[in-house]
């Protein structure tokens, strides 16, 4: 028979009322807390970061080559498809796909209003499976292989704005070429929740943006990469920028979007000391509660020595107990945390203002390797400090402690 464990059961299974039932109480309840605090927190951190990364990167590519220019217009100078990169991106593990585009300024106008925009013309080569992520309604553009297609996508914004709906037509007129308006209709309306896009970005039809700038089918406004892993975007722009021309230039979607990664980074930042601090919150909780329960047992120690029991044998007392209370309460934490977000993630109970928060709910992405990770941090980083005030017990003599009542 185990003899310390045997002991500590003893000990854990006292009458409910005792002092030491409520103490053993509370120190499981600090640890299932702040497990729970913990897989919520990260839980939101992790779906914060990829819903934001979702919906920018529905509409945005993680690295754009452009014609290299000091023109800082929306206007694009032209590159061939017929480039090193272009044909050679393959041999680049970390690209995912290559599509190209090209912008072009105008006016949007209806009856009743006008708007300024950006037209992002696409090919057919457009990812229209990683833009779903951000359709509303209505559907993609269907494009024409004898002419230009005369369909539009716009921002749940614009559509608000300009009071247009699906198979609504609305009349463009470009930059630098007034004179040659083009009749559109709305197929699909999107959105990203990032305002900068949604206020004036609308998708048409690479053509038509090549006609009204007398480019070629050859000639395209910029390159847009997407990664097969986002983590790998400064190892990829390495590989990519090998592959340039002198005239060509690059642009990293951290760089254009500073602000928001900056933001996401000081998340990172705070979620590493959040953890630290509730981490530390849980340890001292158990050590308060281990020397409060050697205390009230402190006769009891003193009447096991008086026996012949060595130290390390009434230390691993405690440490019984404090490994159930340890297990119990990460048994509670977890199942608390997991099922906050799972409750969260299905059923979106807590929302937010989209203005400020780019979505509508708190978003929750459930990662179990952290979750794993956290249970392991919390057992070894407590189990650790339990170590510590068992060390009362060498100082603890036997006559003095068997009085201790009296």
């Amino acid at each position: 028979m185990n003899f310390p464990r045997y002991i500590s059961q003893r000990i854990q299974h006292t009458k409910s009322n005792t002092f030491s039932a409520t103490v053993t109480k509370i120190g499981v309840g600090s640890i299932a807390v702040g497990l729970m605090v913990m897989i919520v927190s990260f839980g939101v951190l992790f779906g914060f970061k990829d819903a934001i990364r979702q919906k920018l990167f529905s509409i945005m590519p993680h690295i754009k080559v452009t014609k290299f220019s000091a023109n800082e217009s929306f206007e694009e100078y032209p590159i061939t498809k017929q480039t090193t990169l272009f044909k050679q991106y393959h041999t680049i593990p970390a690209i995912d796909h290559l599509q190209v585009s090209a912008h072009k300024a105008g006016i949007l106008k209806t009856r009743e209003d006008m708007l300024g925009v950006i037209m992002r013309g696409v090919d057919k080569d457009f990812d229209v499976a990683h833009f779903q992520s951000a359709m509303l309604e209505g559907r993609s553009i269907r494009f024409s292989d004898s002419t230009y297609s005369k369909e539009i996508m716009i921002s749940k914004v614009i559509a608000k704005k300009l009071q247009l709906g699906i198979g609504d037509n609305t009349i463009m007129y470009f930059l630098n070429a007034p004179d040659r308006p083009r009749k559109l209709e709305v197929v699909g309306i999107y959105e990203t929740g990032l305002e900068e896009l949604d206020k004036n970005l609308i998708l048409g039809d690479l053509s038509l943006v090549q006609r009204i700038n007398g480019w070629g089918a050859d000639s395209v406004g910029n390159y847009e990469i997407y990664l097969k892993n986002f983590e790998q975007i400064d190892a990829a722009t390495k590989a990519v920028q090998e592959k340039l021309q002198p005239d060509m230039k690059l642009e990293k979607v951290t760089d254009k979007f500073m602000g928001l990664f900056d933001w996401l980074g000081m998340l990172d930042r705070n979620m590493v000391i959040f953890l630290f601090l509730i981490l530390f919150v849980a340890c001292f909780n158990m050590i308060s509660i281990l020397l409060v329960l050697m205390m009230e047992r402190t006769p009891m120690i003193g009447l096991f020595k008086a026996l012949g029991s060595s130290n390390w044998q009434i230390r691993k007392i405690f440490l019984w107990s404090g490994f159930s209370m340890i297990f119990r309460g990460l048994l509670y934490g977890n199942c608390l945390g997991i099922g906050v977000c799972l409750i969260q993630k299905y059923y979106h109970l807590i929302p937010l203002d989209p203005v400020n928060y780019y979505m509508n709910t708190v978003p929750i992405t459930m990662n179990w390797t952290v979750i794993l990770l956290l249970n392991l941090a919390t057992i070894s980083l407590v189990i650790l400090v339990l170590i510590i005030p068992t060390f009362v017990i060498t100082r603890i003599q036997p006559v003095k402690a068997i009085v201790f009542k009296k």
